[in-house]
């Protein structure tokens, strides 16, 4: 109780006391209080002398007061001459009218018979201010941000502070410093505090800093380093050298860096390939059959996708847990979807074409336009929008190089099918029934196998696994009426390369054209590099036509 009525007495105090009295309490002011003077003086130097005082604060509501300031959102109440700040409640009431919040205490604004005062945000006029004062205002956000509870935004408000070289911020790092303890925050701190002293008219102080962003490898920096070096003329000669060596350092991590994440994006790339690839693989080296609606089949699987996603944000809303588990059920309903699309494919038009492959393929190229018209029809000419469930979002960075969680999950669902696939073609009795059929179809029909049976089950397996392949490609890439012709040239490529019906060459194609062609772009272009991946094939399959592994088969022995 004594202490609100000591806080009210000194609120009193400065806002109606002479200037006098204000200037010899002016220091003992917290930092609401020096918020409040400031909004309720009519003087603009003296608000932003006034707000120049809050760089720093770690105030809640000086932050939130200042953002509103800022924004227009500040409003004042008078009654009997007493003049009060407030900003509205975020929340609006069914008549369009908010409560409003003293800033002063964070209480609601209540009228003479102690009832809560709500306006409509139309009738009020906010408290004024300057292009100048926006800017001040903006500065002490970006100061206070740095005590903010979440580490990534506080990390990301000293990269941004770092960049402006303001020599006044080296004092609020190194508070900081004091208090941090994430590892990243830390490590951002040194850097802004390297890159801030860049600007030090002290030569040994800009040499020193500039050596330690080298050895700390900061990206954020080469561009002040690089003109340093450029700087030839003003700048004395170890701050020079020191800038030139430091930018080479950061120069060779960051080619390393480069490469990594685009070996990354290469096997991620790779791993899409490879599961579209499986299926077309088993049924191109058991049929003979060149399916160009293969790709049309695996859009089939990303449309599955998308509309499982529609469904989910129709019973969870997009916000909601059970929208997390959509793509789960999304890979189950783009396998079944896909595999019935196959087994339709086949029992209408393939199974009339075996071991026929120019008929099939001029067939199947029309059965892909006929798909690609009813995708058009059916959810429009524009790709949809695939949103990825949070466990799926975001990423992780290791040395400043960037691991999505979606592409970590493509390779490693890559990986199980490839398991799974092995293990279905050699482990069970549908898998050694294609063996049979793949290296004798005759011979194994001669035995009982029931071979039609086998090429239905066969192609619905193989256009499962580039459904699956589409439901992983969503979480990668847009997904569009022609998204399947994008990936159907790449997928015959890894088949022939690997050696038609072999699976160990078509996991060693798809890995090497994922990530060559992924490496090859960013040094000559994405068309150039497709034709240098396209070339160099061809040129391997002169010197062995057969592939990297040759599928041995007793038809061909004789």
């Amino acid at each position: 109780m004594l202490t609100k009525l000591f806080r009210g007495l000194l609120a009193g105090a400065f806002l109606f006391c002479p200037p006098l009295v204000m200037a010899q309490a002016e220091p003992a002011l917290d930092e609401r209080h020096i918020l409040l003077k400031a909004l309720l003086s009519e003087d603009v130097d003296e608000q932003i002398r006034l707000v120049q005082k809050l760089q720093g604060a770690e105030d809640p509501m000086v932050e939130q007061a200042l953002a509103a300031w800022r924004q227009g959102g500040v409003f004042i109440y008078e009654t009997n001459g007493v003049k009060t700040p407030f900003l509205l409640d975020p929340k609006v009431e069914a008549d369009s009218k908010s409560a409003a919040i003293r800033i002063e205490d964070g209480k609601p604004l209540q009228d003479e018979q102690k009832k809560p005062i709500r306006f409509l945000a139309a009738d009020l006029t906010p408290v004024d201010t300057t292009s100048k004062l926006r800017i001040v205002i903006k500065d002490d956000l970006d100061l206070i941000t740095l005590s903010n509870p979440d580490p990534k935004v506080r990390q990301a408000a000293v990269n941004k502070l770092g960049l402006d070289q303001n020599k006044s911020n080296l004092r609020f790092f190194q508070a900081r410093m004091e208090k941090e303890k994430n590892v990243k925050v830390r490590r951002a701190l040194d850097e802004a505090i390297a890159i801030t002293e860049l600007a030090d008219p002290d030569a040994n102080v800009e040499a020193g800093a500039a050596r330690k962003l080298g050895e700390m490898r900061s990206i954020a920096a080469v561009d002040q380093l690089r003109g340093l070096v450029k700087d030839t003329a003003k700048k004395p000669k170890e701050v020079v050298q020191a800038a030139r060596i430091s930018v080479k350092q950061i120069e060779e991590y960051m080619f390393k860096g480069m490469l990594v994440g685009t070996a990354f994006r290469g096997l991620s790339l790779a791993a899409v390939l490879l599961v579209i690839t499986l299926g077309l693989a088993i049924t191109f080296g058991l049929m003979g059959v060149i399916n160009m609606a293969h790709g049309e089949i695996m859009t089939v699987g990303a449309y599955s996708a998308y509309v499982t996603q529609n469904y989910f944000i129709k019973w969870f809303g997009s916000g909601g847990r059970g929208f997390e588990f959509y793509f789960p059920v999304a890979l189950v309903v783009g396998f079944v979807a896909a595999a019935l699309a196959g087994l339709l494919l086949e029992r209408l038009v393939v199974r009339f074409l075996y071991k026929r492959p120019l008929e099939s393929l001029l067939a199947t190229w029309g059965v892909s336009l006929v798909l690609q018209q009813v995708f058009r029809s059916e959810f429009g000419p524009n790709n949809v929008d695939v949103t990825s469930p949070r466990w799926l979002s975001g990423s992780f960075d290791v040395n400043d190089v960037s691991f999505a969680y979606n592409r970590i999950f493509v390779i490693g669902f890559a990986v199980f099918v490839m398991a799974l696939t092995y293990f279905i073609l050699n482990r069970t009795t549908l898998g050694l029934q294609v063996r049979a059929v793949m290296q004798n179809r005759h011979m194994a029909a001669c035995i009982g196998v029931r071979t039609e049976r086998v090429n239905m089950m066969t192609f619905a397996l193989g256009s499962g696994l580039a459904g699956l392949a589409g439901v992983c490609l969503s979480q990668l890439a847009n997904v569009g009426p022609s998204v399947g012709q994008n990936y159907i040239v790449d997928s015959f490529m890894v088949v022939v390369l690997g050696g038609v019906g072999n699976l160990v060459g078509t996991i060693t194609a798809a890995l090497g054209i994922g990530v060559v062609d992924e490496m090859l772009q960013p040094f000559f272009g994405a068309v150039l590099g497709k034709i240098m991946v396209l070339s160099a094939i061809i040129l391997f399959l002169q010197w062995r036509p057969s592939g990297i592994f040759v599928t041995r088969s007793r038809s061909l022995e004789g």
